[in-house]
């Protein structure tokens, strides 16, 4: 008597839902099952076929279960759908097996209410569903690499920004993508201070040979001891908009016409110069010059044959000049020439193969007339005092008017 009291204490409190089948009738419950199951009181439950509770689709593997013969068997674990008094549905995790009920073969359930586990395991699917999708679909290049840099993982998008197939890539150091070492080491440098990176610049050679302008997006990772463990992060392919960008820079600071600096481009240039000049006392000379009556020669051959001769001009000019000198057009037929670390004389030898070369350029126009140039140069060098660009310009200014007025086609110094 103890012990069936003891076993009907032991079969209330248990926490998982437990039920005594007969004849695939339910004969007793826990509380744990009559709570399960929604019902007020096992009454309810008593007698009620099993089926009543289980989903449609899993009745055939219910009844299989149930109805095996012989004696000391059971069922592995299984996951089981089934419908509450309320109608709600819920997801158990069912073990069974047979046994003696009252002198009469019986099977005894357990099962364990996994709703919200199979809720999470559905959400935790559908996550990485999601993300999966968003990975294999992303334009953007998703990468990961260890602490010495090898690609651990890339996404499908590398094939259309690199030409390579994820497989191509994984394995290999991410530095042997990038065109130039230095590249690669910036962005070392930048992520180890920072941690991260955004829109950081770099470019990546593509598996044809080409090399493309990338920005970078990327996180340094670590480990749980907090050491470095390598950096992941996104590459986007802006090849196209660093290209606008070069592009509109080269609109900015070019004369149309000509090929060579703007006014705006040049006077900047100049002023970093003519800065550095200061700060370290080095030589500078800057030549202005103006080519003689050009008016009458857009006059006389119209504006077509008067833009000719100012490439024609700018091009004879640039032949003469180093790759550290400056050649910018001022405006109309205004030009002007900066020297860096140039002489007196190194300017005036410069300055006379100019004025030479220019009067023997040969010009015609469209209908095969022959006309020339010549081209008046007033030069002025850095001085100690000078506190501004403008001191320059206004005695290179004054100088080509003394030029001018001297009868035009020749080099004259400041005074």
């Amino acid at each position: 008597m103890n012990k069936f009291i003891d076993y009907s204490y032991l079969f209330d409190i248990m926490p998982v839902a437990v039920a005594i089948v007969v004849n695939d009738k339910l004969a007793k419950l826990n509380l744990a099952a009559v709570h399960l199951l929604e019902a007020n009181d096992e009454q309810m439950l008593l007698g009620r076929p099993v089926n009543d509770f289980v989903h449609p689709l899993d009745q055939p593997r219910s009844q299989g279960r149930l109805k095996k013969q012989g004696e000391n068997w059971e069922n592995a674990t299984s996951k089981f759908r089934i419908t509450t008094c309320k109608g709600n549905f819920r997801m158990l995790l069912v073990m069974s097996r047979a046994i003696h009920y009252e002198g009469r073969d019986a099977v005894m359930i357990s099962g364990m209410d996994m709703t919200g586990q199979n809720e999470m395991d559905e959400q935790m699917r559908q996550s990485e569903f999601n993300f999966r999708r968003l990975f294999e679909n992303m334009q953007d290049v998703y990468y990961r690499t260890d602490v010495k840099g090898i690609v651990q993982k890339v996404s499908p998008a590398v094939y259309k920004v690199l030409g390579y197939e994820p497989g191509e890539v994984e394995g290999k150091a991410a530095e042997a993508f990038y065109p130039q070492a230095s590249d690669r080491d910036a962005f070392k440098k930048e992520i180890m201070m920072n941690g991260m990176v955004n829109d950081f610049p770099g470019q990546m050679v593509h598996k044809d040979g080409r090399v493309i302008d990338i920005s970078i997006n990327s996180q340094a990772l670590f480990d749980d001891e907090g050491h470095f463990a390598g950096v992941e992060g996104i590459c986007r392919d802006v090849t196209q908009r660093k290209m606008l960008e070069r592009e509109l820079q080269r609109l900015a600071t070019t004369d149309s016409l000509t090929g060579i600096a703007n006014r705006r481009a040049f006077l900047e240039h100049a002023e970093h110069i003519f800065k550095s000049c200061q700060r370290y006392q080095t030589e500078m000379t800057l030549m202005m010059l103006d080519l003689d009556f050009f008016k009458a020669i857009n006059d006389k051959y119209g504006h077509q044959c008067g833009d000719a001769a100012l490439i024609h001009f700018a091009e004879t000019v640039k032949v003469e000049l180093r790759e550290s000198d400056l050649f910018g057009r001022l405006g109309g037929e205004e030009f002007c020439v900066l020297l860096q670390q140039a002489s007196r004389p190194e300017a005036m030898l410069v300055a006379e193969r100019i004025r030479a070369h220019i009067q023997a350029m040969p010009l015609n126009t469209p209908t095969g007339e022959s006309f020339s140039l010549t081209v008046s140069i007033g030069i002025a060098t850095y001085r100690a005092g000078d506190d501004r660009l403008g001191r320059l310009l206004e005695r290179s200014d004054k100088a080509l008017y003394q030029a001018k007025s001297h009868g035009r086609n020749q080099v004259t110094w400041e005074v």
